[in-house]
Formats: C-alpha cells, structure tokens, sequence
C-alpha cells in the first residue's frame, strides 16, 4: 500500500476531527419550525398624506422584511393582520434583551432623507430659513442642513462592502433614477467648496439624526458631481459599524409609522413528536441506504457508507460555522444532497465495475482509479448545475427560497467532498489490500452486477418507442393539468392568509395533542405553536364561525374549558412580492441551468432537460391538486428539491450520450448510441433511487403528518424524475438531433497500462 494512501487517509481524518470539533462546540440556528422564537405585533398609524391601508401597510411590511434580514435573523415571518396590523416571528429570539433589541430596531419611526449642509452651527442656534434645521452630526459638531432633497424611497438599496481587497469598510449606497440625478447634483454643488469646508459635506438624516455626515472626496469635480446612480460613503467603519448604518439606510424609509403592541415568545410550529419521529426516520433510513449500498457494492459499498456518515457531519459542521439558519425547507436541501452523495459514489462504483471487466489484469486500483476519473465529468456537471441554482435562489429568492438555497448550497458542497475525497481515500484502502486484491468478488467490483448483464444480454430497444414513451407523457400531463384546472390548488395559509387564533384552556395539555385535536377538526395543515400569552396559537387558512366552532370542541375533548384569548386576520406570508421573487429565482435558475449544458454539452441538451424538469414538477403539482393536499412553504421545497433530483439524473445520461458520440464511427446513429448510453446508465439510476427512496420511505411511515405531504412529494418526485431522464430528455434530445445535430468530436485516446503490469496510474 503505498505512503501516499496513508497521507490522504490523515489528512481526511484531520479534517473530520475539525468537523467534529466544530459540531460539539457551536450551537446551530434553528428556524421557528425547529425552535420557536418571539413574536411580535405592530400597528401601523396613518397620517392625512399617508393613511393606514392595507396597501400602505403592504408597502411597510416590504421595508420591515429589509430590516429583519438585517438583523441576520433568517427564515422569519413577516404578515399582516387585518387591515392595519403587522406580524412579525423572528426564530431563535429566546431571551429580553434580545426581544427587545429586536422590536427597537424593527418598529423605530425612522424616516430617512439627504439635504445639503447649510455650515456648522451652536447647539441652539435657530436655522436661517424656515425649511431649515439645525442637528447635532455623527462627528460631534452641530451642522444646519437645507431643505429635503432626496425621500428615503428614492433608495434602492444599502450594503456594507470592502473594494478591491481592502480591509476598510464602505457603505454602498444605490439610487433609482431620480434620486441618482439628485444625488449628482448635490455632489457636484459642494464640491466647489474647499475641502474641509462644511458645505461640502451631505447629511443623512434618520429620524431626526443624522446617521452620516460625509465630505465629498476631492476627486469629484464642481458641478459634476458623483454619477451613476451609486456612491460609497468612507468613514474608518469597522465590519459591524458598516452593517448597521446600511440597515438603517436600506431599511430607514417606513411609509407608515409603527407601534409595537404585543411581544411574546412561542413556540415551535412543528411538534417536538414530529422533530423526533423526522430524525429518527432520517437515521434509520440512512442506515438503510448504507446497508442497501452495502449489499450492492460489498467492501467499497462499506466504505461509501462511511462517507455518507461524513457527509452528514461535514454538512452539518459547516451550517453551524457559517451561522445559518436550519429549518424544514433546509433539510429538503440537505436531503438532496444525501442523494447526490450516493449518486457520486455509484457513479463511480459502476464505471469502476466496467473498467476491471475490460482489464481484469490492471487490478483493482487502477479500474478504482479509472472509475473516479470517468465519473468525474458526470459528477461536476451534475453538482454544478445545483450549486447555480442554489447559489441563484439565494441571491434573487427571499424567506424560506433563500434558506433553501443556503441549505442546499452547503450540502451538494459537503456531499462532493464526502464523495471525492472522503470516500475515495476509504476505498482506495479497501481494494489495496492484497486479500481483497486475491479475491475481487469481495470488493464490490470484480463483476458489472447481474442487472448490467442481463441489460446487455437483453438489449432493449428503449428509444425505438420514443414517441409511445412522448405519448403517455403528454397523456401524464393533460392528466395533471386537468387537475389543476378542475380541482384546483389547495393553496396553504403562507399564500392566501387566514387568521390567527389564540386559545387558553383549562386543563394541562401538550402541544402535540393540541395539533391533534385541531388535526381532528378536519384543519391537519394548520399552524399550531405554544405561546406565553396564550396557551395554543392557531394559524389557518381562511375558516367559518362553525368551522372555528368546531377547532375549539375539538380542544375542549382534551383541554377542558377553552377561552379564546384573540383572532385576527392574517395577509399571505409568502405574499405577491415574494412569490414574483420566487418566480424569478426559479426562472434565472433554469436559464443558468440551460445555458450550463449548452455550454458543456449543447444547447438541444439544455432545453431537453428544463422540459424534463417542468414535466416532473407539473406531475407533482397535478398529483396534489387531485388529491387536494396542500401547497405550502413545504410543498415549496419540495418542488424545489424535485428539479435538483431531476437535472442530476438528466445530467448523468446525457454525460454517457456525449460520451458515446464522442468518437462515434460515421455509421452509427444518435439514437443508437443514445439508447445504449440509457440502458448503460439504468443500473446507476435504479441503485441510487433506491437508496434515496428509503431515506424517503422512512419520512413517509415515521415522519408524522407534519413530514408526510413533504415526503410524499419527494417521493413521487424521485420515481418521476428517475424514468423521466430515460424516457422524456433522451427522446426529445434525439428528435432535437435530427434537426440539429450535434457535432462528432473525436477524443484523444488514453494511455493504458499492459493489461499484465497490474500497474498504479
């Protein structure tokens, strides 16, 4: 065995010590499903120009989202209430100080606006005009600023940034049209003052403070000004410095003014029954899995499931170093993962397999190595187009969208490193070992497996039925969206608002059994929490007097008498403007998705697999609509996490199409080779859906009814997004080829090793 194996084998295990260390030391961020946090109620107040509509509330809950993110609380709920109310839960906010801290800078009056600076002035100097005021400035002198010049609103937006490698802090500040033609102007006039001079400085105010005072650099010319509709405010800010003054200038433009009115803390909106029946069905069905991978792959299959183990404490290591946020949409992400991981280790397991069928004689460390080699392209082309679309959902999503796109971001990271490295460096040593070297049956790769050869014996002609397969899917389609159209979205609580019910009772009772009982008042999706100003907080959807009648019978069979402590109206917490953000994210993901593999492959193959991909969500969707469950921030993910599994497996048939076509001899046809590459790939599809079914399977039996829809959702979306890559993408892709074919480029032969050297490469 040779020092280098050794080496790699430390240097892993070093790594996953860190892991370890890291996990038991840092606490993790759970969301309000997992954890609970405060909640708190304002109340907006309207003036003669601006009155307390639910529009203008809308407008004002759009500003307090911008304000929650900047506390760097993630996965929060922001609603509104009836008319003139706003909802605000933030997770993890357990403790006074925090809660109060929180609600200070989430509910501040704060009206920002810029106005020129007049020249400095005594404390109690009255200004020299009547539009005029006089303010005490952020650098300790006493300034008299004009007039307004730009609104708050004309603010697009505010970051804390380092240019081009510096370590000092500048606040980025961006304005819409008219308020950078403003800003221009007002540069340009106080820069043909002197430096140093007062009036060339412009002031920030917020509130009636000024936040910032700061001088026009010297590089700026009179009349000038700075252009472009940004600028950069300097000022020796330290990290947390630069962060607050752009939240309060991001966040400083509040339509309406804001009175707190209630602040309280609840609990978690899923059960504690149901977190603990959720982690141990992830475990046994990871333990299945490995077992599964186990028994399919012998020894290497034994060291993948040690990698999968690493997987699970690498993901979570990094999620607790970067402090984000875990929550249910979050375990979608990392449940994902969990499939690419063992996808990359059959992958490489089957090419391994092929590899030693062709040179028995080169040993089993070189068909290992061969196999990592060839699946490499597969495996990046596969996690890259996920990491875009997760890093996109991130960048352009918002509430539970941008959770996930963390989530997931970390776990196909996590899980390409378990796969490469991790399990590469466990199966190196596996098949090192002279024993096993003797005897290849017990590696797991001294033969294709009896489903290959029955495949190659058989020879099915897959793609010669392409247009019945294109036949039952468009059949499959008109099914689902008839359902849509007839049945209807049974939209949840998140996308059309309801009401919020808060109940005391008489006797002691958990929060589970409370779930239960309005579970039996025919309401199994609603929101249920604990609450220290009321015993049980219900959130519903849109619900009649008998209905709510009904919800509090069902409480008092086990709570006794049942008093309710408040109702009101609740707005979509997943409202116009995050649901439009969502549609985007998706969008800009699925061209990034398309432009990828049209770079990588060609275009035709991009567009196949987006087809494919819009398929298997419609199907979902349809299937849900007929059975009328819900669609919620759950079925959100889920969705989300049906087109990674999708492009993954779309991504790895096309890789062994590509490859094939490669080098292909004149005579042979498109369609051919794509049929072979399919059945090629069918031993790697069936044995890595099967090890993400029972991880599923088990969230279906075991994972209570807060999981079930969930896992439902992925479940179905596995088995479609499985037979969808053989029998929607490669039948498309092959019509598309005959129209625009793909070119043959010929591929450089690779130098093997004497099939009798039983050499190392």
């Amino acid at each position: 065995m040779s020092r280098g194996v050794w080496v790699r084998f430390i240097l892993v295990l070093g790594l996953l010590v860190g892991c370890v260390a890291l996990a038991v030391n840092v606490k993790p961020n759970l969301g309000l499903d997992l954890r609970g946090g405060a909640q708190f109620i304002f109340e907006a107040e309207g003036t003669e120009q601006t009155p307390a509509t639910a529009e203008n509330v809308d407008k004002t809950l759009e500003v307090l989202r911008g304000r929650v993110d900047a506390l760097g609380v993630s996965e929060s709920t922001l609603v509104r209430q009836g008319e003139n109310r706003i909802l605000v839960e933030l997770p993890g906010v357990t403790s006074d100080e925090e809660a109060q801290r929180a609600e200070e800078r989430i509910g501040s009056t704060a009206q920002l606006t810029i106005h020129e600076v007049i020249g400095t002035a005594q404390p109690d100097a009255e200004p020299s005009k009547k539009n005029n005021q006089v303010l005490p400035s952020d650098q300790g002198d006493t300034i008299e600023v004009g007039p307004t010049v730009i609104q708050g609103e004309e603010i697009s937006g505010a970051s804390a940034v380092q240019r081009d490698q510096s370590v000092e802090w500048v606040v980025a500040i961006d304005f819409n049209g008219a308020g950078g033609d403003t800003w221009a102007d007002i540069t340009g006039k106080a820069a043909c003052n002197p430096a140093g001079d007062p009036k060339r400085r412009i002031a920030i105010v917020l509130d009636g403070e000024v936040i910032s005072s700061p001088e026009v650099n010297t590089d700026v010319g009179c009349n000038v000004g700075i252009r472009g509709g940004s600028t950069d405010i300097t000022g020796n800010f330290t990290s947390t410095e630069a962060k607050d003054l752009a939240a309060l200038i991001e966040g400083g433009a509040l339509p309406l003014e804001l009175r707190a009115i209630s602040s309280r803390r609840v609990g978690p909106s899923l059960g504690a029954a149901a977190i603990d029946a959720s982690v141990e069905a992830g475990i046994i069905g990871i333990a299945l899995t490995g077992l599964f991978i186990i028994f399919v792959y012998r020894l290497v299959g034994f060291a993948a499931t040690l990698a999968l183990a690493s997987y699970a404490l690498l993901a979570y290591a990094m999620l607790v170093g970067l402090g984000s946020t875990l929550t249910l949409p979050g375990l979608a992400g990392f449940v994902l993962a969990i499939g690419m991981a063992i996808d990359a280790n059959v992958l490489v397991f089957e090419r391994a397999r092929e590899e030693y069928q062709a040179y028995p004689s080169a040993g089993l460390r070189r068909a290992l190595a061969v196999g990592f080699n060839k699946a490499w392209s597969a495996i990046i082309d596969s996690n890259v187009t996920t990491l875009l679309a997760a890093g996109l959902l991130f960048f352009l999503g918002s509430g539970p969208i941008k959770g996930f796109g963390v989530t997931l971001s970390i776990g196909v990271i996590a899980s390409m490193i378990s796969a490469l490295i991790v399990a590469r460096v466990l199966c190196d040593l596996a098949v090192s070992n002279k024993a096993v070297s003797r005897r290849p049956a017990i590696s797991g790769l001294g033969s294709i497996g009896r489903v290959r050869q029955w495949l190659d014996r058989k020879d099915p002609q897959v793609m010669k039925r392409r247009k019945a397969w294109l036949g039952l899917t468009g059949a499959a389609l008109v099914v689902a969206i008839a359902g849509i159209a007839t049945q209807g979205l049974n939209l949840g609580v998140e996308f059309t608002g309801g009401r919020q019910l808060d109940y005391s009772v008489s006797k002691d009772m958990t929060v589970d059994q409370a779930r239960e009982a309005v579970a039996a008042a025919g309401f199994p999706e609603a929101v249920v929490q604990t609450a220290d100003t009321a015993d049980f907080t219900v959130r519903v959807g849109e619900v009649s007097e008998d209905e709510e009648q009904r919800i509090e019978d069902e409480l008092a069979s086990v709570g006794g008498d049942v008093s309710k402590v408040d109702d009101q109206q609740i707005s979509a917490s997943l409202g116009e403007q995050l649901r439009n953000n969502a549609l985007i994210a998706f969008g800009v993901a699925f061209l990034a998705q398309l432009l990828y593999l049209a770079i990588r492959f060609k275009w035709t193959f991009g567009v196949a697999a987006v087809l494919a991909m819009a398929h298997d969500v419609i199907l979902v969707v349809g299937l849900f609509a007929w059975l009328q469950k819900p669609i919620d921030g759950i079925f959100l993910a889920a969705a989300m996490t049906i087109v990674g599994l999708s492009v993954n497996d779309t991504v790895v048939v096309f890789d062994r199409i590509r490859e094939r076509w490669w080098g292909s001899k004149p005579e042979d046809k498109f369609i051919d080779i794509s049929n072979t590459a399919a059945i090629e790939t069918i031993p790697r599809t069936v044995n890595t859906g099967l090890g993400s079914m029972f991880i599923l399977a088990a969230l279906v039996f075991l994972g209570g009814d807060s999981l079930q829809d969930f896992a439902i959702a992925l479940l179905v979306g596995l088995v479609v997004g499985t037979y969808s890559s053989v029998i929607v993408a490669t039948p498309i892709l092959t019509y598309f080829h005959e129209k625009w074919p793909m070119s043959r480029v010929k591929k450089e032969k690779v130098e093997r090793a004497p099939e009798d050297s039983g050499a190392v490469v």
